[in-house]
């Protein structure tokens, strides 16, 4: 900014009532931790306040708004022995970004913080988020109100006009390949599009306003080199193969054209054939280890849905087992069980604009139908469903298996077909040891489909015995205690006294599967003060190292 731009702002921000809250002016004093609480009360203020900016000055009194200088110095000024700019910059998170200009005012030295409005998520100073309040600054947590607003007030980043970019930044093949996919999803305007210049096209595909191009059209059209255009956000799709024991063992990096590169992508997964018998038939069937539809599915999700404010990459890592794909940022739907029951419209994306463009383009449905036909896929093919990993709400992470639990799951979804796409998905659950929900386990009890006391639950029997999973459910099941004390009965008859590690060791690999290492040793202590209870066994070491033998009555 050039001095007549910056007095020109102080001037500005001096007009302001004292009531703007996106607006704090201080005289001298600074303490960096109070700073750093400013930065991120004045961002999350900006966002409720549709400001694009909060703006921290100092030299300039708060109640009279005179310029009163200041001999505060950002650019010397320490946090201990940390300059303290960067020390500010790494405690603001997500780091929204922040400038200072230092003017020299005719009446005094002015500082000037700009900070910029908090986008999708409130800003956090090491941990705790800060808003104004009139005049006073808080925590946020003491306002759940305004929390909400920060959270449904989102700037789509993918509409924002890039700036220096012209059409020589696109990828001409690009296009060409966006012209083929708009027909495919809007036959009706084949005619139309064939006349369409580029300007056209590309205003019509939600790639362009007013023939200004966006930051979707560099994600989805752009040359490779066009991505440094994009920056500080990151548009890299990376790929990473690794073996059995994570080990890496091979990568590549794919940025913009995303339209083009996402088969390119595709192309280096290995996609191995697998040999499966069906049901009802001696015949063992072929089929690939992945669905490229559903790779290509969740992969365009990921392109949709990438907080690219948070400068992540896009990660998709192959293993021998699995293909997990990654992308920054929360889901915002807030959990998958919604988006399968629920056919209807998300309300938020974190990218209206680009959503819409990939729409338009055939690589993606708004309806938020295709993670319901991404579990349904799996289903048809007989494998595990794809694992969603939310908890951390920073990023998605979702697994898709790639290869079959056994055969007797495979025979549960082709035998109990006539169960809906959520029961599948917590019988699927359960086959791989992923805890549910109480609410899922009430279900599925009641449906009969499940055994057990919440959270040790198993396969009903009567599913087990239908796929031939009998010798697995005694396994989970266990069996009454009644058969465990008869155990420990047996063995002190042959063999007194015996320690409770010795019981242990008899009974621990016998109880149910579904119980932990800790539920076990409670379970046989229990065991073992019921036998007492019933006079058949009594203690005759210390209490913190006890011998068990039998009592007179049990040798009778």
């Amino acid at each position: 900014m050039t001095l007549n731009d910056q007095l020109s702002l102080i001037e500005r921000l001096r007009r302001e009532s004292g009531e703007s809250e996106w607006l704090e002016f201080k005289h001298d004093y600074y303490e960096p931790q109070l700073i750093g609480e400013y930065l991120s009360a004045l961002a999350n203020s900006a966002c409720i306040s549709g400001k694009n900016v909060g703006y921290l000055v100092f030299g300039i009194n708060d109640s009279t708004h005179e310029v009163v200088g200041t001999q505060f110095d950002p650019i010397t000024a320490k946090k201990g022995n940390q300059n303290l700019l960067l020390w500010l910059s790494l405690g603001l998170q997500p780091n929204v970004g922040f400038e200072y200009e230092i003017v020299e005012h005719p009446d005094g030295t002015v500082v000037i913080f700009k900070v910029n409005a908090a986008w999708d998520r409130p800003v956090r100073f090491y941990g705790t988020a800060y808003i104004r309040v009139g005049s006073s600054k808080t925590q946020l947590s003491n306002h759940p109100e305004k929390e909400r607003v920060i959270w449904t007030r989102r700037t789509d980043w993918s509409g924002l006009i890039c700036e220096r970019v012209s059409f020589d930044d696109l990828d001409l093949v690009a296009i060409r390949k966006a012209r083929e996919q708009f027909i495919i999803k809007h036959p009706g305007q084949a005619s139309e599009c064939a006349q369409w210049d580029n300007t056209t096209f590309l205003n019509k595909a939600k790639l362009a306003i007013h023939g200004d191009l966006t930051n979707a059209a560099l994600l989805l059209l752009g040359k490779p080199e066009s991505a440094t255009l994009l920056s500080p956000a990151v548009a890299k799709i990376s790929w990473i193969l690794k073996d059995s024991q994570n080990r890496e063992l091979d990568y590549e990096h794919f940025g913009p054209p995303f339209i083009l590169n996402v088969d390119r992508v595709l192309n280096r997964i290995r996609n191995l054939t697998l040999r499966t018998l069906p049901s009802g038939t001696l015949f063992p069937q072929e089929i690939s280890q992945y669905d490229p539809w559903v790779i290509r599915e969740a992969l365009h999700n990921c392109i949709a849905h990438q907080d690219y404010g948070l400068r992540g990459r896009i990660e998709i890592v192959e293993t021998p087992e699995n293909v997990i794909l990654t992308n920054v940022g929360s889901f915002l739907p807030g959990d998958v069980r919604t988006v399968i029951q629920q056919d209807a419209p998300l309300e938020i994306y974190r990218n209206p604009f680009l959503a819409e463009a990939m729409v338009n383009l055939n690589m993606i449905d708004t309806q938020g139908g295709g993670i319901k036909r991404m579990f349904q896929a799996q289903i048809r093919r007989y494998f595990p469903l794809p694992d969603y990993d939310l908890s951390n709400n920073e990023r998605v992470i979702v697994k898709i298996p790639g290869s079959i639990l056994d055969e007797q799951y495979t025979r549960i979804l082709m035998e109990r077909s006539h169960l809906d796409i959520q029961n599948v998905m917590m019988l699927d659950k359960i086959q791989k040891r992923i805890p549910i929900t109480r609410e899922d386990h009430r279900e599925l009890k009641a449906l009969g489909l499940v055994e057990g006391r919440y959270p040790n639950i198993f396969i009903a029997g009567s599913i087990a015995e239908l796929t031939g999973q009998t010798a697995r459910h005694i396994r989970e099941r266990g069996f009454d205690d009644q058969y465990y004390m008869d155990l420990i009965l047996a063995l002190l008859k042959e063999h007194e006294p015996q320690t409770r590690r010795e019981i242990d060791n008899l009974l621990i690999d016998k109880l149910p599967e579904v119980m932990s290492e800790t539920q076990k040793k409670n379970k046989i202590h229990n065991l073992l003060s019921e036998l007492v209870r019933r006079r058949r066994i009594q203690n005759r070491g210390p209490k913190n190292k006890p011998t068990w033998v039998l009592t007179e009555e049990s040798r009778e």
